[in-house]
């Protein structure tokens, strides 16, 4: 008897096929002590399995390229780590096998990451992975990871690690399902990266048999268990029509009266580039410019080496937009350079533009690099700053961009609902805004977007949200300025007709949501995507307004 199960799309698409568990996680190993005179040679074996992983990830992550080769290096940093290396040492010098005091200490650096932040908080499933290959590898067992099959699947976890979900074989998994997770965990991003259909925050996904045939729409977060052959046939025809409508479309984004929306790509660097050009992107919305200095915690690249990665972005664009997010530091993303060590709560503390502005040289030197990169480039350059709060903050970050000779367009993320509430002041100082609806939903809904658990409060469909978005978007039109669009939220292809009749002027998203968007909003004129906003605005839930767009769209 068919069944329906809603989690949270991630990853357009449509995959139908039998469920395949991921591969058991490492037991706990035995506590068992072991004489002193051993102690030396379990820490050597404790180190070589630490580095074998740790090379493994590497090379993970130079097959897989891209975000995915960001992402697995950190992992590969995690391995590593000097001061969780030395907990390991500790608990071996008194008397714990090597794969014991790699479980504890592991455990014990896990509830520090649990308690540090969103960020940190979210990369709990990246800790476990390594623990667990570190430890079978001790223990000379099988990785735990993707299941070995001859025929597709549709995979199922309690959580993917960035390791398993960066080599996925697209001809093999089919799609894939997960019990944790959110909207902007690492495995959502390489999932869109990767074009798999994947729903994760999906509760009681463990529970579903191995073997059961079951059908994932990546799009509305549903996942349909023994499908009839009817739905079946229904979920292909639409998958069908999708893929027809992305052959179809190509050109520049519009609605289907010419109305102008450009569609931009979300950039981690100069990897992530040839997937954004390939996907006919016409320009950057978003580019994260923190994987440069993530590289290295303990201090920041050097202003040649900001120079050589920001140019090969801008070059990449002749003519085109590129968005350039200073560096976004501290909560999510600490930097021990920078952030603050013993902050209560470090998403409500000094990070982003605070973090910029309390340490001036770091700012100066960005800024420094950016113009030099932009110099005889044709490229439109656009700066912004994230986490604003006001008009105080919008004006320290344009005098500092002036003080640094840049010429650009110097623009505020809008992330904190002060910044939504009062745009109109903040676009006194500034030349545009860029909506990070990740960040602002979760501020507006005070639910941390890596768990599962409020993901609901996560969805960008929550009227309150869409509220914020026409709060920023009229702001803007009144001061003749732009406003987009770079969080998640615009990969949305529905959502993105609704940003469209909310006055949202561009649209920035991960480079394989481009042909999905633009195929969409080439179907609608731009009074049916107004009529849509104004429908998804008059509900009170997430469910509804995304029903009640889509009778507006569908001409119900």
């Amino acid at each position: 008897m068919e069944t329906t199960l809603r989690g949270v799309g991630v990853s357009h698409g449509v995959a139908i096929g039998e469920v395949r568990h991921m591969g058991t996680a490492v037991l706990e190993p035995p506590a068992k002590q072991i004489p002193a005179e051993e102690a030396e040679r379990e820490q050597g074996r404790a180190r070589q399995a630490v580095d074998a992983v740790a090379a493994d990830l590497m090379a993970r992550g130079n097959l897989a390229g891209g975000e995915a080769q960001a992402v697995l290096e950190a992992q590969a940093m995690m391995a590593q780590d000097p001061e969780l290396m030395a907990d390991v040492d500790r608990r071996i010098a008194v008397g714990s096998t090597a794969e014991r005091a790699v479980y504890d200490a592991f455990a014990a650096y896990r509830e520090l990451l649990a308690n540090a932040g969103e960020y940190l908080a979210g990369r709990v499933a990246d800790l476990d992975d390594v623990r667990n290959r570190i430890v079978a590898r001790l223990l000379g067992v099988p990785m735990p990871g993707v299941p070995d099959s001859d025929e597709p699947y549709v995979l199922v976890a309690r959580d993917l690690a960035p390791a398993d979900t960066a080599l996925l074989d697209p001809t093999l998994v089919l799609g894939f399902v997960t019990e944790e997770g959110g909207p902007t965990s690492h495995s959502a991003i390489l999932a869109r990266a990767l074009g798999v259909p994947a729903v994760v925050a999906l509760p009681g996904a463990g529970e579903l048999a191995e073997g059961t045939v079951i059908a994932v729409d990546g799009s509305t977060g549903e996942v349909f268990v023994d499908p009839t052959e009817e739905k079946k046939a229904q979920l292909e025809a639409a998958a069908a029509a999708r893929k027809a409508a992305l052959s179809a479309s190509t050109g520049p984004g519009a609605t289907a009266d010419g109305h102008k929306v450009p569609l931009l790509a979300n950039v981690g660097g100069p990897a992530d580039v040839p997937a954004a050009v390939e996907a006919g992107a016409e320009g950057v919305g978003l580019f994260r410019t923190e994987f440069l200095f993530l590289d290295d915690s303990k201090q920041a690249p050097s202003e040649e080496k900001q120079i050589t990665a920001y140019r090969q972005v801008l070059e990449a664009f002749p003519e085109g937009r590129v968005v350039v997010r200073v560096l976004d530091a501290g909560a999510d993303k600490p930097l021990d350079f920078l952030t603050p060590a013993d902050e209560p709560n470090p998403a409500l503390g000094v990070r982003g533009l605070r973090t910029l502005l309390d340490h001036p040289d770091v700012l100066r030197t960005q800024l420094s690099a950016l113009a030099k990169a932009a110099e005889d480039l044709p490229v439109y350059l656009e700066v912004m700053a994230p986490m604003v709060a006001d008009r105080a903050d919008a004006k320290a970050f344009a005098d500092a961009c002036r003080a640094a000779g840049l010429r650009a367009k110097f623009g505020a993320m809008v992330e904190i609902p002060s910044a939504a509430l009062r745009a109109r002041s903040i676009l006194q100082e500034v030349e545009f805004l860029s909506l990070g609806t990740n960040d602002l939903a979760q501020y507006t809904f005070a639910a941390d977007r890596q768990v599962g658990a409020v993901s609901r409060l996560q969805d960008p469909w929550q009227p309150a949200l869409l509220d914020l978005v026409a709060l920023s978007a009229e702001a803007a039109k009144a001061e003749g300025k732009s406003c987009g669009v770079c969080g998640e939220a615009a990969a949305d292809p529905l959502l993105a007709c609704v940003l469209t009749g909310l006055g949202v002027t561009s649209l920035s998203m991960g480079s394989a949501s481009i042909p999905y968007v633009r195929a969409t909003l080439a179907k609608y004129t731009l009074a049916q995507c107004e009529r849509a906003a104004a429908a998804a605005r008059a509900t009170d839930s997430a469910e509804d307004a995304r029903a009640a767009a889509q009778a507006v769209l569908s001409g119900e």
